[in-house]
């Protein structure tokens, strides 16, 4: 038989809610179109792929990029474009640089050297570029192509840069950057920033102690408009940005295409779960409006329900290790903050970008994911 002439992808963090997204995308192109897929991770593959173009390789870009090449082998010999979304998560952002600039660099510079066939480096960074992270942004909603600001401890700049040179340096092949919101999607095991497991585990603690599902966030946050990431598009914008002509050498916003507000999302989640949801109520006088206190600490409140946690799994299904995956200190500072993150999709849409996704709906779905791979039980009013 002939053999295939499709691309070959290497996709990093297997594990992680991109890497997924991006491999099971690339599961359902044919092979004509992508004839390899080689995921990795740093930890075993928690989900399988039976598809026989997927290959598994147990990497930590942490490592230096001499042991990475060697581990590798000859096995990314045919590689033609680079999904780069790993991530170590730590609440440090200063940590945060000294992790993850090296991480990205150590993966570079070995697809550099031992994929002579690579064509395209898709790097995933995020809203930081932009100092959502930090306080109000220069401009709402966030576009591409203004300076950066001032920042010594983001490591998307450093990233960015270190790429930049060496495609200038080498000259044969080129990149792609794609920048989302909060990422809402399906991960087989936990991330730094699960906010729809998170959600949902909250929302069956509520449920099970017959308590009101509060919303911990702020007033503002409460009636602001906000937006967010699916990861199933954002693998769609990841795999046409590395694959366009038009979109090399060029960076992207990706978000869903819609705006929301919790004031209309929360309740309909309180709902799929059965749960009581009472209109927030803020002490005006203490100035709650005005300020990031939230109606109370959600760090503080999940500390003891753990038990609870193994309770309800035990009664309703569900994965005991989930509790460990939460992101309660990354929800009280998403919840708590009184800034606009926005993104504009306009230059996506110059380039032909025509995806778009309902964020309502993105939430839903990505629950009914957890629950049908067993990690979420289906726990809704009815029971």
């Amino acid at each position: 038989m002939p053999l295939s002439t499709g691309k070959v992808a290497f996709v990093t963090g297997a594990n992680g809610i991109s890497g997924h997204a991006i491999i099971e995308y690339l599961v359902k192109q044919p092979e004509s179109e992508w004839s390899q897929i080689i995921a990795t991770s740093r930890r075993p593959l928690t989900h399988s792929w039976i598809d026989p173009r997927v290959s598994f390789v147990a990497l930590d870009f942490l490592e230096p990029a001499e042991t990475l090449a060697r581990k590798l082998g000859p096995s990314c010999k045919d590689v033609t474009h680079a999904f780069f979304t790993s991530y170590v998560h730590v609440a440090d952002f200063k940590l945060l640089r000294e992790k993850n600039v090296p991480l990205f660099k150590n993966f570079l510079d070995t697809i550099d050297d031992i994929c002579p066939k690579l064509e395209r480096v898709v790097l995933q960074t995020g809203g930081k570029h932009y100092g959502v992270h930090l306080g109000p942004v220069k401009r709402v909603p966030s576009v591409e192509d203004k300076p950066r600001y001032e920042d010594p401890n983001n490591f998307y700049f450093p990233q960015e840069d270190y790429m930049f040179a060496l495609q200038q340096k080498r000259r044969t092949w080129h990149w792609s950057v794609i920048r989302p919101n909060g990422i809402i999607g399906f991960t087989p095991h936990g991330s730094g920033m699960s906010e729809a497991l998170t959600l949902g585990i909250y929302f069956l603690l509520c449920r099970e102690l017959n308590e009101p599902a509060r919303f911990f966030g702020n007033e503002y946050m409460w009636n602001t408009l906000d937006d967010k990431s699916s990861s199933t598009g954002l693998a769609k914008m990841s795999v046409w940005a590395a694959t366009e002509e038009h979109t090399k050498d060029e960076a992207f916003n990706y978000v869903n295409g819609d705006v929301f507000t919790w004031r209309a999302l929360w309740p309909e989640l309180a709902a799929y779960y059965g749960a009581d949801c009472p209109p927030p109520k803020w002490d005006r006088a203490a100035g709650q409006h005005e300020t990031l206190t939230t109606e109370f600490d959600l760090v503080e409140w999940s500390k003891d329900k753990g038990e609870l946690w193994e309770r309800i799994v035990s009664k309703y299904g569900g994965k005991v290790e989930a509790w460990g995956w939460t992101s309660w200190d990354a929800e009280m500072w998403a919840f708590g903050r009184s800034w606009q993150t926005i993104s504009s999709m306009t230059k996506a849409r110059k380039f032909g970008w025509t995806h778009h996704e309902d964020t309502h709906e993105n939430y839903f779905a990505t629950l009914k994911s957890l629950e049908n791979a067993g990690i979420l039980p289906a726990f809704k009013k009815e029971q």
